[in-house]
């Protein structure tokens, strides 16, 4: 056994290891205490000094180097006069039978440990046809290529996925390794609002198209010249509700109770109606002051949902018109149906929003969400649920709909009533941000699977720890030193916080997921 330390005291959740001369631990280092029928997995959470010299005979020895150069002397015995001790925590104990506990006692008062091995690690499940491969077992900045982490994709995404990170820190590459692998589940459907248009893979690139049942398992639509084998967004303006606004575009309750009436009169004509009305033929039979308020009650009406969806009216033709070819007063009817159709056949369907604005974006998004859960409401009255894919939600920025000012100033929108009952009825969100802190706690708890990757802000990283589904209180430092690619998971359905490599989604896409035993060369980051 290659000794990394020595337990030299402490308590529980703080426990001091002196390194071993020749050593180098790392904060985030997995370390191991062989104990009579079971193992006992440990991790570094800080490191500092130590030394049996005073603090102050130190000081002046400093300044004697610093200022009179190297002193003929040297230490007797430098290892043992000086050294590093490490503060470690507990993590799990893991019995002979591969069974998982947490751990309620502390390893032996001078007990030897070692780094982990991939040995140690055999209790990881490995991949299945509803498991997806998220990325290997790190200890430190070293990676052990041999314990891969798999996670039961009907679980996370039906309890809610949260991918939190700074920018550059590869949450991007995450979320398409992610969708990669939901290409190999019949078990979950996703709706991906894809902003940056950079998951399908065009012109050459690798993207979740290069996956080798792309064309059974992925659905692409695009609003500009779609690829062979992908679909013309395009929404028909019939099946936009009032409701689809609802938490996305603030209106007044006059022009909430306009809207209502004329999607009461008109049904699926009423946003036609409302954009070719003309102002001044309102309020003939009114006073002048009922007339002019309704006017600009409408006017200001007709300028936000033309902001909103991008519309513009044709007066030649007295019909209104899409600026980027999405929405459409003919075309489009069967759009929102088709995609929750193929959700619930679990596939994966990426809606290139790249053209629309961020409130065109999520309008289009809470047309298609609000149908999957109410699809999934009558399945599970009907006695059927059972027998449906997990459906997820996959959104970035997400602040924008479930962030708490947008839930304290407009009335709640599809996407935080999915967070906060979507688990019931199998449909579940995976929301991807910068800024956790903004969104409520109620949801941050919901949110049962986090992927945190390195963020600096203090207040980003406090908000996940507060809210992660194991104690994190501990890993401040090391949620702010994760490189690029490196993250932890925090879940109720895995055994203790674990420390992952994600692997880079170029290299991992081009050779395949990896098997659930043996090994395979991935690059990572």
């Amino acid at each position: 056994m290659s000794v990394a330390g020595q337990v030299v005291g402490g308590g529980i959740g703080d426990i001091l290891v002196r390194q071993q001369s020749g050593s180098r631990l790392e904060v985030g280092d997995l370390l191991v205490s062989e104990e009579e029928n079971s193992i006992l997995i440990l991790e570094v959470f800080g490191l500092q000094y130590g030394s049996q010299i005073d603090g102050r005979v130190q000081e002046m020895m400093s300044g004697v180097i610093l200022e009179e150069g190297p002193p003929d002397a040297e230490f007797y015995e430098p290892n043992f006069v000086n050294y590093v001790m490490a503060r470690v925590k507990a993590l799990a104990r893991v019995n002979r039978d591969l069974s998982v506990n947490l751990p309620k006692s502390l390893p032996a008062f001078f007990g030897k440990l070692r780094i982990i091995s991939s040995e140690d690690l055999k209790f990881l499940q490995g991949g299945g046809r509803d498991r997806i491969f998220i990325g290997y077992i790190r200890s430190g900045s070293k990676v052990i290529r041999d314990a891969k982490v798999w996670l039961d994709a009907r679980d996370i995404f039906t309890h809610h996925l949260l991918i939190p990170a700074t920018t550059g820190r590869g949450k991007s590459n995450l979320v398409k390794c992610i969708l990669y692998h939901l290409l190999d589940s019949s078990g979950v459907g996703a709706l991906v609002l894809d902003a940056h248009n950079e998951y399908y893979g065009l012109n050459g690139e690798v993207g979740l198209s290069s996956h080798p049942d792309a064309r059974n398992s992925l659905v692409y639509y695009t609003p500009t010249d779609p690829p062979p084998g992908s679909r013309h967004l395009t929404i028909s303006l019939d099946t936009i509700r009032p409701d689809h606004f609802e938490g996305i575009v603030e209106f007044s309750d006059a022009q909430v109770r306009t809207m209502r009436k004329y999607y009461s009169d008109y049904r699926g004509e009423w946003i036609s109606q409302i954009m070719l009305t003309d102002l001044s033929m309102l309020g003939e039979a009114e006073s002048r002051r009922d007339a002019e308020t309704r006017s600009i009650t409408m006017a200001v009406l007709q300028q936000k949902i033309r902001q909103a969806l991008d519309l513009e009216v044709d007066r030649e033709q007295n019909v209104v018109v899409s600026r980027h070819n999405v929405f459409d007063s003919v075309r489009g009817g069967r759009t929102a149906d088709e995609v929750v159709r193929n959700i619930e056949e679990g596939r994966v369907v990426v809606l290139d929003t790249s053209k629309l604005n961020d409130q065109a974006e999520l309008v289009v998004g809470s047309i298609i969400a609000t149908r999957i859960l109410d699809h999934y409401r009558e399945a599970k009255t009907r006695g059927v649920l059972r027998d449906k894919p997990v459906a997820t939600i996959v959104i970035e920025e997400a602040p924008r709909v479930i962030g708490e000012e947008v839930l304290q100033s407009r009335t709640n929108n599809i996407y935080s009533t999915i967070a906060r009952e979507g688990r019931k009825f199998k449909v579940g969100l995976t929301a991807v941000t910068q800024l956790s802190s903004v969104i409520p706690k109620a949801i941050l708890a919901n949110m049962n699977t986090k992927i945190i990757l390195g963020n600096e802000m203090k207040m980003e990283r406090m908000a996940l720890i507060e809210s992660a589904s194991q104690d994190l209180s501990e890993d401040d430092r090391t949620i702010a030193s994760l490189d690029r690619g490196e993250a932890i998971i925090t879940s109720i359905f895995v055994p203790f916080a674990l420390p992952i490599q994600i692997p880079h989604f170029e290299e991992m896409a081009q050779q395949r997921p990896p098997p659930a035993s043996g090994t395979t060369r991935v690059k990572v980051f």
